[in-house]
């Protein structure tokens, strides 16, 4: 009776052992079918995308509150146009100062162009036209950086001149697109360097696809696809090879792959799931 429940175990152990194993080995086999489906297959899956150097994030050069806001996302902006005003009391501090060096500059370079006069008539030292250089010398190079600051702010130092001080920093587009990822409000304080929103040149957009190690020795330069766009039916585009990633993921061995669109569609928006083939 005693050796009952031994083997009453070990028929247990029996009968689960095999089945766990069927179990463990079946996800196996499955994992590896579906990864060899896919890299032998001619599908590819990937999404819409934007190059870098055509997705521009406005920031800013010098933080401040926000004023005014003259963007909605979605819109489309032209270089230049005007998306906000930021208040900032330095902002008018720099052009004070600006304005002072610069009325500052004109009458140390006055007195230089005397002193020059003067030592070329034996009447001033060479120390005092040394000083007089060194003292023009260093309000340029100030007057000069201060400019270039404003500059960078969207400030023309000229027509400060005579405008006058400019009371907001006016915030502009820096390229042409459609605007999106607004991440300020009026009254909201930024600081330098925040993004305001992002600027995106859809007319630049391409095919982002995603392709197995194995499915390299099938890409030719100038490789054409077939692909569709989800939530566009079954209609079909054309895209060009372009580029092909030189770095395999070390986890699912996976590649990227960047196509050029034949034919942008108005409803292609950036991060659109995509299925493509190689077009025979």
């Amino acid at each position: 009776m005693k050796k009952i429940p031994f083997l009453l175990m070990a028929f247990l152990l029996m009968a689960c052992g095999p089945s766990d194993r069927q179990k463990s080995g079946g996800k196996t086999q499955a994992s590896s079918r579906d990864s060899a489906a896919f890299s032998s297959a001619d599908g590819f899956q990937g999404t819409l995308v934007i190059p870098p150097q055509y997705l521009n994030t406005v920031t800013l050069s010098m933080g401040g509150i926000v004023k005014t806001l003259s963007l909605m996302p979605g819109e489309n902006v032209r270089r230049g146009a005007v998306l906000g005003t930021v208040e900032n009391p330095a902002f008018i501090d720099l052009q004070q100062t600006y304005l002072d060096s610069r009325a500052q500059l004109d009458y140390l370079e006055a007195e230089y162009r005397r002193q020059q006069n003067l030592s070329r008539e034996e009447v001033a030292s060479q120390k005092e036209l040394q000083q007089s250089k060194a003292d023009f010398l260093s309000m340029k190079s100030r007057v000069e950086a201060s400019a270039e600051q404003l500059r960078q702010l969207g400030v023309n130092p000229e027509k400060l001149a005579e405008d006058g001080i400019v009371p907001y920093i006016t915030v502009r587009a820096p390229a042409g697109g459609y605007v999106s990822n607004v991440q300020v409000n009026v009254g909201k304080y930024l600081n330098t360097g925040d993004p305001l929103c992002d600027i995106v040149d859809k007319d630049r957009m391409q095919l982002r696809l995603i392709a197995y190690e194995e499915d390299l020795a099938r890409l030719k330069p100038e490789s054409e696809f077939t692909f569709r766009v989800n939530g566009l039916g079954k209609k079909k585009f054309r895209a060009t090879l372009i580029s092909v990633g030189q770095q395999v993921d070390e986890n699912d061995r996976t590649i990227e792959l960047y196509a050029r669109i034949a034919g942008l569609d108005p409803h292609f928006r950036p991060g659109m799931r995509v299925s493509a083939k190689i077009k025979r």
